[in-house]
């Protein structure tokens, strides 16, 4: 996928590199290569600020996080943290991850994970937590806390909301690597793709993507997270109430005159 640079930096110096194409696809890529991108304070903090303005920007209109190197994302920087065992540190540390993750979810934007080499931990839970997967064949997943004595309770959260109940706790309780055909089937990834392919799969998505109404993808991903958290009744009534409002949007309006006229709809974003 061609981009051009909206922010970059040098490798020693930037934990996160961003950069923004001429159709608003966003590409956050992890960069802490030498260790395997672990969430370090300073990559969490960057990642907050890059997608803090996103969410009020009508331009951006997909983001992608990728990762440099052999790895995704190797969860927590244990070394950062050993210092701070016990300390008011470890209480900030997992409080930053978790708000950064709710920011993912209250993006307007779509939020595709690309995935290579091993997503653990905290890593783990970053793909979970994205709207959508796309992983290399040769990606690895594990919520591996476990084996250390520390339970991946905050993996848990978006991984028991991704996958079936008992195949979340088999990767909670045992700490076991699955491959990607397994992240596959299990519904933690929905592609898998060779490496050589991971690129053109994730372009495949965000070409798709770009070709609906903005609108429509933040109404929609917004309605969806929402009525996750309600009982049935209220998720109907929220699901309705959203769908009305959808439907009065200029661009649902056109895309169905469009439909009736037998023609291609012409969005106010098109690409």
């Amino acid at each position: 996928m061609s981009t051009v640079p909206e922010r970059s930096a040098p490798a020693a110096q930037a934990p996160l590199l961003v950069e923004r194409d001429p159709r608003g696809v966003v590409t956050l890529t992890l960069n802490r290569p030498q260790a395997f991108n672990a969430l370090s304070r300073e990559l969490l903090l960057a990642l907050r600020d890059a997608v803090a303005p996103l969410r009020d920007d009508p331009q951006a209109r997909v983001v992608v996080l990728r990762a440099a190197g052999k790895a995704f994302c190797a969860g927590h920087d244990l070394r950062e943290m050993r210092p701070q065992a016990g300390g008011d540190g470890i209480a900030e540390l997992f409080e930053l991850c978790g708000r950064f993750m709710l920011d993912l979810v209250a993006l307007p934007q779509p939020v595709i994970a690309r995935v290579h080499g091993m997503a653990t931990a905290a890593g783990c839970q970053l793909v979970a937590q994205c709207d959508l997967a796309v992983a290399s064949t040769d990606a690895r997943f594990a919520t591996s806390g476990v084996n250390l004595g520390l339970f991946c309770s905050t993996p848990s959260v978006p991984l028991a909301r991704n996958l079936p109940r008992k195949r979340a706790m088999e990767m909670l309780l045992t700490g076991e690597f699955i491959d990607a055909a397994t992240a596959l089937d299990w519904g933690l990834v929905n592609r898998a793709v060779p490496a050589e392919a991971l690129d053109a799969e994730v372009e495949t998505l965000v070409a798709d993507l770009l070709s609906k109404p903005a609108s429509a993808i933040a109404m929609g991903k917004a309605q969806f997270y929402r009525q996750l958290e309600m009982g049935l009744a209220g998720a109907y009534q929220l699901a309705a109430q959203t769908m009305v409002c959808n439907f009065h949007d200029p661009d649902t309006l056109e895309g169905v005159q469009a439909f009736l006229e037998k023609r291609a709809p012409s969005w106010r974003n098109p690409q």
